[in-house]
């Protein structure tokens, strides 16, 4: 199972419009459908305040959402104690506590994360500026994490 992150949603359909790409869309709404595709109530609501034309598109496929538990709290709150954030001073170069909620989800739930999130080619000295790929690769956390386009090319599905 895959779980999107509100940027690589948000970047899909920037990038991929539905009505220039409905193959691409329509195969989406397939692994909706079978349960294949989720995403946190947290970027679901992110979605939705930044584009809600595709948040009500997600609803209206049925997404999977993953609703925050204490399980993926306590999570979360692990995470951030890994990355020394204190008193919610979240660097503004790196994750948010939305986005620690985001991978803990798709932590606890065993998925893959998909998120448009920059890349960090070198990690920063200091940890709070970590971005979500970096963060879902951390020791302790290693949740795989990978881009729409990534997961475009993974499928192997040739969209006409």
């Amino acid at each position: 199972m895959q779980a999107f992150d509100a940027s690589s949603i948000i970047h899909a359909w920037d990038n991929y419009p539905i009505d220039q790409f409905p193959p691409l869309w329509n195969w989406v709404a397939q692994q909706i459908e079978a349960g294949a595709f989720a995403i946190s109530s947290v970027a679901c609501d992110e979605v939705g305040h930044k584009i809600p034309g595709c948040e009500a598109w997600l609803k209206k496929c049925a997404i999977r959402r993953i609703e925050i538990t204490n399980e993926i709290l306590n999570e979360a709150m692990r995470l951030k104690g890994m990355l020394g954030v204190q008193d919610d001073k979240y660097h503004a170069k790196g994750v948010d506590e939305n986005d620690l909620l985001i991978i803990a989800a798709a932590l606890i739930i065993g998925a893959e994360l998909i998120s448009d999130e920059g890349r960090q080619l070198r990690a920063p000295q200091e940890i709070k500026k970590l971005k979500v790929p970096a963060v879902c690769g951390l020791n302790g956390v290693d949740v795989p994490c990978f881009s729409f386009l990534e997961l475009i090319k993974r499928s192997k599905v040739v969209f006409k």
